[in-house]
C-alpha cells in the first residue's frame, strides 16, 4: 500500500483497515445523505484566480484567534469516540494537534477525559465542545471543569437537539462497544425521557425535547462564564441565527451543518458561509467544516469569510491508518497545500485572501 498523497488516500486506506459498521457511523451522513455529499460537492465548483509575480518574500500563514497566534488556520473538529478507529484514541489526536500547532477542539463525547490531555509533556492548544445538558448546572460544571483544565475556548454546539436520521449507521449495525464511554459524561444527569402514550409521537411525547437548549440557555451561560471565556457556538448555518449570536454576546461562530449528519437536504457550508459573513461583518471571528478536503478548500473558506476551517472526518480517517504521526502528515498536507494555492493565488499572508480570489 502506497503513503498517502492526500486525505482521499487517507480516506481510501481507512475504509480498507475499518469494520464496515464502524466506516459507516464515521462516513455515512443523514437520511439520504444529499447534505452530506452537496459538503464534498460544493467546495470544488468555486473556481480561483490565478495571479502572477505577486511580492511573497516572508509569506506565512499565521493569524490570531481569541487573542492567541496560531501557526496556520487548521484546526481538529470535535467528533466523538476516536478510541473507535485508533487504540489510543484521542491521546494520539492530541499529540499530532501539539506536534502540528493546530488546536484541537476535544469532544464533550471523547473517550479521554480533557485532564489526561492536558498533562501530556507536550499538550495541545485544547479548546473544548459543550452540549447543552438536562440541567443547566450540568452544563456549567462541565465548562467548569474544561476550564480547569486548560481550555482556552468553549464551542457550545447548537443544531443538534435530537440526531438526525442516520440510515446508513442504522443499516451497519453499528453499536458503540462497551469498553468506550462519553468519560466526561458520568455523573451527569440523563435527559428524563418517558414512554410515549399509545399513539403518541415518539419523538414529541417523549420529553427528550423538554431541555433542548434556547437562546436563554446561550444567555445565562454567557453570563456565568469568566467574562474572558471565549465562547463559540457551532452549528450556524442561518443569517439570521448568526445575528442573534451576536446579540447575546458569542464571541466567535463554527458554521456547520454537522457534517451532513442531522438534517438531510440543508445547503453545504460552502454554499451557507457568504451570507452568514455578510450578517457578522466581521464583527467576530467566523470558523467553517464540512467537505474540507484540500487547500484550495481552506483557502475558498477564507475568501468567503471564514478566518480558519476545522477537520472532522479526515482526521478521523488518518487517525484509523496510523494514529498520531499519521494524523501530523495529514495536518501538513493540507498546510503544505494552501501554501501552494496562496502562492499561486498572489497571496502572501491570509490577510490578502479575499472575495477577489475567486474567479
Amino acid at each position: 500500500m502506497t503513503a498517502p498523497l492526500c486525505t482521499q488516500d487517507y480516506a481510501e486506506q481507512a475504509r480498507a483497515r475499518l469494520d464496515p459498521s464502524i466506516w459507516a457511523w464515521l462516513d455515512s451522513g443523514g437520511a439520504d445523505e444529499h447534505t452530506a455529499r452537496a459538503n464534498l460537492d460544493a467546495w470544488p465548483t468555486l473556481r480561483l484566480r490565478s495571479r502572477a509575480l505577486r511580492p511573497l518574500a516572508g509569506a506565512h500563514t499565521r493569524l490570531t484567534l481569541n487573542g492567541r497566534t496560531l501557526a496556520h488556520p487548521i484546526l481538529i473538529a470535535p467528533t466523538a469516540w476516536h478510541g473507535l478507529v485508533h487504540p489510543d484514541g484521542e491521546t494520539a489526536t492530541a499529540l499530532a494537534a501539539a506536534a502540528t500547532g493546530t488546536p484541537y477542539v476535544l469532544s464533550a463525547q471523547s473517550g479521554t477525559a480533557i485532564e489526561t490531555l492536558a498533562a501530556l509533556p507536550e499538550p495541545p492548544h485544547l479548546w473544548f465542545q459543550l452540549y447543552a445538558q438536562t440541567r443547566r448546572e450540568d452544563t456549567l460544571a462541565l465548562a467548569s471543569r474544561a476550564l480547569r483544565a486548560g481550555a482556552r475556548a468553549l464551542v457550545l454546539t447548537v443544531d443538534a437537539p435530537v440526531n438526525g436520521v442516520r440510515n446508513a449507521e442504522q443499516r451497519s449495525g453499528f453499536r458503540k462497544p462497551d469498553t468506550i464511554r462519553s468519560v466526561h459524561l458520568d455523573g451527569l444527569s440523563p435527559p428524563a425521557a418517558r414512554t410515549a402514550p399509545p399513539g403518541g409521537s415518539p419523538l414529541f411525547d417523549s420529553g427528550l425535547l423538554d431541555a433542548a437548549p434556547t437562546w436563554d440557555d446561550v444567555a445565562w451561560l454567557r453570563h456565568r462564564l469568566p467574562a474572558d471565556t471565549p465562547l463559540w457556538l457551532k452549528g450556524i448555518l442561518d443569517p439570521e441565527d448568526a445575528r442573534l449570536a451576536l446579540a447575546h454576546g458569542v464571541d466567535g461562530l463554527i458554521v456547520s451543518n454537522h457534517g451532513g449528519r442531522c438534517l438531510d437536504t440543508l445547503p453545504s457550508t460552502c454554499e451557507a458561509l457568504p451570507a452568514i459573513a455578510q450578517a457578522v461583518a466581521g464583527r467576530i471571528p467566523m470558523l467553517v467544516d464540512g467537505g474540507i478536503r484540500r487547500g484550495t478548500d481552506i483557502l475558498k473558506a477564507l475568501a468567503l469569510g471564514a478566518q480558519g476551517v476545522l477537520i472532522g472526518r479526515p482526521a478521523l480517517h488518518a487517525l484509523a491508518v496510523g494514529g498520531a504521526p499519521a494524523l501530523a502528515h495529514l495536518v501538513q498536507i493540507l498546510r503544505g497545500e494552501l501554501e501552494v494555492a496562496m502562492a499561486l493565488t498572489g497571496c502572501r499572508t491570509l490577510a490578502d485572501v479575499d472575495a477577489d480570489v475567486l474567479y
